[in-house]
């Protein structure tokens, strides 16, 4: 088991989801269970999956989190283009938090080639054993 709160990356993650919740205030009001919710709920995931992936107690169910993580980290950056493609985010937020986005995405890469690393095999995925891949 680990503290959330130990990892940089749970801390970017965390400063992001403070972030946008500031810049989704001023979102149109008819958006809020909409566009407002989806970005906000996308955002918090990512630092909730990791804090409840820190508290499991095996690395293999680390990783799973931190892959659940990278998902939502995937769907924040479609809602984030399409914030800024329908005008409620000015293009110099939109590129502030795409580039944290990315700084994001890519520690949690680097957590979960780590947590692979420690276990010495890529993670087995399903009741079949298949490698996870970007193909699937």
């Amino acid at each position: 088991m680990r503290n959330h709160r130990d990892l940089q990356v749970w801390s970017k993650a965390y400063s992001l989801s403070l972030e946008l919740y500031r810049l989704s205030r001023s979102f149109p009001k008819e958006e809020l269970y909409g566009l407002t919710s989806q970005l906000r709920r996308a955002a918090v995931s990512i630092g909730a999956n990791l804090a409840e992936g820190c508290g499991r107690r095996t690395n293999a169910e680390m990783a799973r989190f931190v892959r659940i993580a990278m998902g939502s980290a995937s769907e924040l950056d479609h809602h984030l283009l399409l914030c800024k493609d329908l005008g409620y985010l000015e293009n110099d937020h939109y590129r502030r938090m795409e580039n944290y986005l990315t700084e994001v995405r890519k520690m949690l890469s680097s957590l979960l080639a780590s947590i692979e690393n420690e276990l010495g095999t890529p993670i087995q995925a399903g009741a079949k054993g298949r490698t996870l891949s970007a193909k699937g």
